[in-house]
C-alpha cells in the first residue's frame, strides 16, 4: 500500500480543537476522585512511615468507635479504615494508634545514602559503552577535567493524589481509576480480586497528573482488596502527605566524569561512571564525536522505592552530560554553543535543534549584569530538544527570565499538542531543578506537603517560546524529551551569571 503524500494531509500537521476542553472548563470532566457509586464507602490506609515496615499493634475498636466508620481492615499495604465519608475515615485512621515494626531501614537517612553512592561510584562498573581505549587516552593526556554530579530522590507530586474506586462482586470487578497502564491495571485487579481478567472492567477516568506515578498499581490493589473484604464499592483516597511519603520516587544517582582534552581543548576521551538504582542508570546518550568513550554503571540501591519519573534516567543523565560538556567548553576557552556544534558533526538532529534554539534566543547578544544564558540539548524517547535559559541572580536567588526551546519530534502530528507538552515539561523540570528534593530521615520521607516540597509558583514562571524543527522524519516523543535539557541549561546559565558551577540538584548557590 502506498503511503499518502504529505501534501495531501488534511489533519496531520494541524491543531484541531480538543474534544475534552469543554468538560474540563465547565467542571463536568470526571477525574478519579470525582467517581461516585451507589452504596460506596470511602477508605484511607495507614501505611508504615518507614519503608518496608509492618504494623505490630493497633486499636481497631477505637477506630470503629468514630461515628461514620464502617470497618477496619488489614490489607497488604497497611491498616485501612472504611467509612461513610472521608472525614470519618481520616478520624478513624488517627484513632488506630498503630505501633509499627520499622524493619531493617529504620536508620536509613540521606547522609548514609550519599556516602554509599559516593563509595559506589569509585568501584569499577559494568561497561554499557566502550569505544576505543579509554585507559590509554586518559593516561597519556596532558589535561584532564574531572567532576562529580549528584541528583536527589524526587516525588511525582501529581496535583490529584492517588485514588481508585473498585466494586468486586462474585462474578465481576469494576474499577474506576486514573491510570497510565490499563493492561497492567486489569491484571493487578484480577489478581487482587481472585477473578479472571475477563471478569474485570477498567473504567479509565481523567487523571490529575501522572508523570509515571500512575503506571504503578498499589493504590488500585488497595481499592480492590477493600471492596472484596467489605462487599461493596470502595473508594480509596490518598492525602497529599500519603502521596508524598509513599511514592515510587525518581532515584538518586551519583556520577563521576573524566575527560582528556587535546591541544585545541576538544575531548579525546570521555569517561562516565554512574552509581544508583537501576532506573537511574538509563537514558545515557553521549552524542558527541569523541574517539574514546566509556560509560559504566554501578547498581547501588539503598532500598527506597523508586519508579519511572517523567523522562526517567534521561532527566538525571542529561543533566550531568550537558553540564560537563559546558565545563569542557569553559576549560577550552570556547563558546558553549560553538563547542557543541563542533562536536556534533555526526549528529544532525542535535545540531539543528541547538542552532534553532540559539538563533531564536539571540545567543551571543550582550546581557545585563547579573544575567546569564545557558544552553543544552538532549535526545530521549525519539525526540531531540534544545533549551536556552536566561537567568538573573539577585542576592543569591536564581530567577529564570526566559526559556527558548527547539523541538525535533519528527513529523508533528498536532503542533499545538507538541507546544503544550513542551511547555508542561519545562514547567515540571524547572520545579525539579530549583526546588525538588526528597530527603530521608530515620527510614522515612521528611517532606509531607507543598510547604516543604514546593512547586514553582506563577510569579516565578518565565516566558516560554517553543519552536518546531521542520521535519518529515517519523513522529517521535514529545511528552518527556523536553525535561532532560532544562536542568543543565539552567545550571549552565547560573554559571554564566555567577561563575559558580553547580553540580548537585536542586540548584542552590553558595551565598557565603
Amino acid at each position: 500500500m502506498r503511503l499518502k503524500d504529505p501534501k495531501d494531509f488534511r489533519l496531520i500537521g494541524t491543531s484541531p480543537a480538543r474534544l475534552d476542553t469543554p468538560a474540563k472548563v465547565n467542571g463536568s470532566a470526571v477525574f478519579g476522585s470525582d467517581v461516585r457509586r451507589p452504596g460506596m464507602f470511602t477508605a484511607v490506609v495507614a501505611r508504615c512511615p518507614v519503608f518496608g515496615g509492618k504494623p505490630k499493634k493497633y486499636n481497631a475498636a477505637a477506630a470503629r468507635a468514630v461515628p461514620g466508620v464502617h470497618q477496619v481492615v488489614a490489607i497488604d499495604s497497611g491498616i485501612a479504615v472504611v467509612a461513610k465519608n472521608f472525614w470519618s475515615a481520616q478520624r478513624g485512621r488517627a484513632a488506630l494508634a498503630i505501633q509499627w515494626d520499622a524493619g531493617s531501614l529504620a536508620k536509613l537517612d540521606s547522609a548514609v545514602i550519599q556516602t554509599r553512592l559516593r563509595a559506589a561510584v569509585r568501584r569499577r562498573g559494568k561497561a554499557e559503552r566502550d569505544d576505543g581505549d579509554i585507559d590509554r587516552a586518559l593516561a597519556g593526556a596532558t589535561r584532564v577535567v574531572e567532576a562529580l554530579y549528584e541528583t536527589p530522590y524526587l516525588a511525582h507530586a501529581c496535583m490529584e493524589p492517588m485514588n481508585c474506586t473498585a466494586h468486586v462482586r462474585r462474578d465481576g470487578c469494576d474499577v474506576w481509576v486514573p491510570t497510565q497502564a490499563q493492561t497492567a491495571a486489569r491484571t493487578a485487579a484480577a489478581e487482587a480480586s481472585g477473578l479472571p481478567e475477563s471478569a474485570v472492567q477498567i473504567h479509565t477516568t481523567f487523571a490529575g497528573g501522572g508523570f509515571g506515578r500512575r503506571l504503578r498499581q498499589d493504590f488500585l490493589i488497595e481499592a480492590v482488596q477493600l471492596s472484596k473484604a467489605v462487599g461493596a464499592p470502595v473508594q480509596v483516597l490518598w492525602t497529599r502527605e500519603d502521596d508524598m511519603q509513599h511514592d515510587f520516587y525518581r532515584p538518586v544517582n551519583c556520577t563521576q566524569l573524566r575527560a582528556a582534552l587535546d591541544a585545541r581543548g576538544f575531548p579525546r576521551a570521555w569517561f562516565q561512571r554512574i552509581a544508583g538504582p537501576r532506573t537511574a542508570l538509563r537514558g545515557v546518550i553521549v552524542p558527541y564525536a569523541i574517539d574514546n568513550v566509556r560509560v559504566e554503571q554501578v547498581e547501588e540501591d539503598p532500598g527506597v522505592p523508586v519508579g519511572p519519573w517523567r523522562s526517567v534516567g534521561a532527566s538525571q543523565n542529561g543533566f550531568t552530560i550537558e553540564c560537563f560538556v559546558d565545563e569542557l567548553a569553559h576549560a577550552a576557552g570556547q563558546d558553549p554553543l560553538a563547542y557543541r556544534l563542533a562536536l556534533l558533526k555526526q549528529a544532525p538532529r542535535h545540531r539543528a535543534a541547538l542552532q534553532l534554539a540559539a538563533d531564536k534566543a539571540g545567543w551571543g547578544k550582550k546581557l545585563p549584569a547579573g544575567h546569564g544564558r545557558g544552553i543544552a540539548v538532549y535526545e530521549s524517547f525519539a525526540g531531540w530538544v534544545a533549551h536556552v535559559v536566561e537567568v538573573q541572580v539577585v542576592r543569591g536567588v536564581i530567577r529564570v527570565k526566559r526559556v527558548v526551546s527547539a523541538v525535533d519530534c519528527g513529523l508533528a502530528v498536532n503542533p499545538a499538542g507538541v507546544l503544550a507538552q513542551t511547555e508542561s515539561s519545562i514547567t515540571f523540570a524547572l520545579t525539579a531543578a530549583l526546588k525538588g528534593e526528597i530527603t530521608i530521615g530515620d527510614g522515612r520521607v521528611v517532606q509531607g506537603n507543598f510547604n516543604d516540597q514546593p512547586l514553582l509558583r506563577i510569579d516565578e514562571m518565565p516566558p516560554i517560546e517553543v519552536h518546531l524543527v521542520p521535519s518529515r522524519e517519523p513522529p517521535g516523543g514529545v511528552g518527556e524529551p523536553g525535561v532532560p535539557p532544562i536542568a543543565p541549561a539552567l545550571a549552565n546559565a547560573v554559571f554564566a551569571a555567577t561563575g559558580q558551577r553547580l553540580r548537585r540538584l536542586p540548584l542552590r548557590l553558595d551565598k557565603s
